[in-house]
């Protein structure tokens, strides 16, 4: 088959933080995509806020790189599985992939995920050991590390003969000969990784007696254009102006007309006449097409497969703010808003899914984990949203009669001391040892299988118990039969028994039974939970309460009440902090933990009948 030679279309697919954004940082300085002298934000990929703040890579986004007389189309993919729906997506547009892994930490759990889908689409991958500087840099194991995980994914022979490059991204330098641990490449630029990109992944092929076929595999927008489709052009030539057929996943063929067209060169889009087969492609004028649909001829039409994703394993309920506080801080407050919001959101997010509950204004949101769903919490907090936002739940099936449970693969980094703490906190959750390492460093390695629901919550209480030196994976890994009820979180909680500002003299009181989550001069109400009780169950407490004062003189000691710092939780915190019977109010200004029954009495009674026995 014909081959279009100028053209590369290549993925960089890790583990998080591993260096993939800062790799097309360099790759893009090198490239001469921007001006000597100009100012440029330190991972450009990174376009969102939550991006830049979390340090992660949310959305697979696509540049277009210039090497001589070779263009690049890199698409940076997310090193998180709970937005593999994105690595998914991204794999379907490229010919090849970047693998980086970190020169220290070695393969991790998202390195398995992101390799598993490469794999299976029979991608050739390009190794790339970064981070070669690091002074704990182990090179030689990390590669005999990758080669172990090519073969436990059952790697045939022509997929582990992959070449390996060293890189040092951040100095933008590249070589194929093994550096010393702890040196950076003896080359000057990234020269190295370009020829082998060019070398071992393969042009793009098209049939020239083919239609024209453009595959949607993302949605942007414009405030200009309207909607965009991403497209990779399978086979045929498209040109700005041109009737299509747009073939919908629904069956249903219409006809269309190419508004127009947008190609990458750097980071911007740029307006062209025609594209052809293997180029990435943006499209305006359809303002319904949706991902995995197909563009192709009018006169031949001939749609190309859907594209489909792994089924959620995390749900948690979605709905309006129902607290005494409600539309205190935010403007989009009602049912239909909040709807809508998740409606838009499944047009751009094929890895989600929005059903239908008891309640008109609650709706059940399935994810990839909870990371995924708090992302999303967090994207409509900061557009003006208040919502109510239930505990994370685990997504169950039905196989050969029985209930079977997410189980996830979970890799700890953690010095030695932590050892019998770990496994305590393991057993606890009915996880299974896999793999235990010691480099004889001081760490250790600990690979477990552990359900998915033992995980939530965990990344707080093992922060607190390794002083926060520990390092935790996860990584989805099939289904196993329900394990019974676990009891992860020791604690009860400190609820409010009535509405009004807290006061410096109640929580001075009540700092003894626990730790607090509200400071002096907060506005609480009935059911909403101050912070945690030291013990099991929970303690309805006046946050309220004022100092009854008298005619008599005070001293100055008895004044001024002594209270310790209180602990502001994040959204994710917050999440992992709640039981079943408790909920989030996220709210542009605050977020805050409750009880899904908010009066005392309402509570007691729910508590009376299921500690009631059965009638017989």
């Amino acid at each position: 088959m014909p081959t279009r030679d100028d053209l590369r279309n290549v993925a960089i697919i890790a583990h998080v933080d591993h260096g993939k954004t800062t790799l097309v940082d360099a790759m893009l300085w090198q490239s001469g995509a921007f001006r000597v002298g100009s100012s440029v934000d330190d991972r450009v990929m990174d376009s969102m806020d939550l991006e830049r703040e979390k340090g992660i890579t949310i959305l697979a986004k696509n540049t277009a790189v210039k090497h001589s007389d070779l263009t690049l189309n890199i698409v940076d993919t997310p090193g998180h599985a709970d937005f593999g729906g994105e690595v998914e997506r991204a794999l379907s547009m490229v010919d090849g992939v970047l693998l980086l892994v970190d020169a220290s930490e070695g393969p991790l759990p998202q390195t398995r995920f992101v390799l598993r889908k490469t794999l299976a689409l029979r991608l050739p991958v390009i190794l790339v050991i970064n981070k070669v500087d690091r002074p704990d840099a182990r090179i030689a194991e990390v590669v005999d590390e990758t080669y172990e995980l090519f073969l436990d994914l059952d790697a045939d022979e022509q997929q582990i003969d992959f070449p390996i490059v060293y890189c040092h991204a951040k100095a933008g330098k590249a070589s194929l000969e093994r550096p010393l641990d702890g040196e950076s490449p003896n080359s000057e630029d990234l020269e190295p990784l370009f020829d082998i990109i060019k070398k071992t992944v393969p042009p793009p092929q098209y049939d020239e007696g083919a239609p024209l076929q453009a595959h949607v595999t993302n949605l942007d927008s414009s405030p200009y254009l309207g909607r965009l489709a991403l497209c990779r052009i399978r086979n045929g030539t498209i040109r700005k102006g041109q009737q299509a057929a747009w073939c919908r996943t629904d069956g249903t063929i219409q006809r269309v007309k190419i508004t127009e067209l947008l190609m990458t060169e750097a980071l911007d889009r740029v307006a062209v006449e025609t594209a052809g087969p293997g180029d990435l492609i943006a499209i305006a004028g359809i303002p319904q097409i949706t991902i995995g649909e197909t563009l192709t001829d009018p006169e031949d039409p001939r749609p190309l497969p859907v594209i489909t994703v792994d089924e959620p394993s995390i749900s948690m309920t979605v709905g309006t703010n129902s607290s005494p506080l409600a539309g205190t801080s935010g403007n989009k407050l009602t049912a239909r808003l909040v709807k809508n919001r998740l409606d838009a959101e499944l047009i751009g997010n094929v890895s989600i899914r929005v059903l239908e509950t008891e309640r008109p204004d609650t709706w059940e949101v399935q994810g990839r984990g909870e990371l995924q769903l708090a992302i999303l919490v967090e994207i409509m907090r900061r557009e003006g949203f208040e919502l109510t936002v239930g505990k994370p739940q685990v997504v169950t099936r039905l196989i050969d009669g029985a209930v079977h449970e997410p189980v996830e693969r979970l890799t700890i980094d953690a010095p030695e001391d932590y050892l019998g703490v770990l496994t305590q906190l393991m057993a606890l959750r009915k996880s299974r040892l896999e793999q235990m390492i010691n480099h004889g460093t001081g760490w250790v390695r600990m690979e477990y299988r552990v359900p998915a629901r033992g995980l939530i919550g965990f990344r707080t209480e093992f922060l607190t118990e390794t002083r926060g030196t520990g390092l935790m994976h996860h990584v989805f890994d099939g289904y196993e039969p329900w394990v019974g009820e676990l009891r992860t979180r020791p604690t009860g909680s400190l609820v409010a028994d009535r509405r009004g500002p807290t006061t410096g003299f109640a929580l001075a009181n009540l700092q003894e039974r626990g730790t607090m989550f509200v400071g002096p001069g907060t506005d609480v109400y009935e059911g909403m939970i101050v912070g945690e009780n030291s013990r099991q169950d929970d303690m309805d407490v006046n946050p309220t309460k004022e100092k009854k004062l008298t005619n008599m003189r005070q001293s100055s000691g008895d004044i001024l009440v002594p209270l310790i710092p209180h602990r502001v939780l994040s959204l994710e915190q917050a999440l992992e902090f709640c039981r079943e019977d408790e909920c989030v109010e996220v709210t542009p200004g605050f977020v805050r933990i409750r009880k899904v029954t908010l009066a005392a009495q309402d509570r007691e009674k729910l508590r009376g009948r299921k500690n009631r026995p059965p009638k017989n």
